[in-house]
């Protein structure tokens, strides 16, 4: 599984620059499919687990610690995502809170 979430930068938007609605929207952009990206590679795990339990409830020659390994790996990649949504969340319920 790819680590996007490791590789997502902060950066400031500089409006009052040439270029820097059109940048904050790049920026915006790439976010978005990094986020993207991230909720694909979790269901593209949950897939695989829901795949290798399946094959080992119809006896497929499936060996029960790789179904265990990866239905902890769809797991663990799940509360990831949920504790990434949960801090978005806080973050733009923060951001509605301040007085302008």
């Amino acid at each position: 599984m790819n680590n996007t979430i490791a590789g997502l930068r902060i950066l400031p938007v500089e409006a009052d620059r040439p270029g820097g609605v059109a940048n904050a929207k790049a920026d915006r952009s790439s976010f978005t499919q990094s986020l993207s990206q991230a909720m694909d590679d979790v269901e593209s795990l949950q897939t695989e687990a829901q795949a290798q339990v399946a094959d080992l409830l119809q006896g497929k020659g499936a060996d029960v610690h790789s179904a265990m390994i990866a239905v902890e790996k769809a797991d663990l990649s799940f509360q990831l995502m949920m504790q990434v949504r949960n801090k978005i969340v806080a973050a733009y319920q923060e951001i509605t809170r301040m007085q302008f």
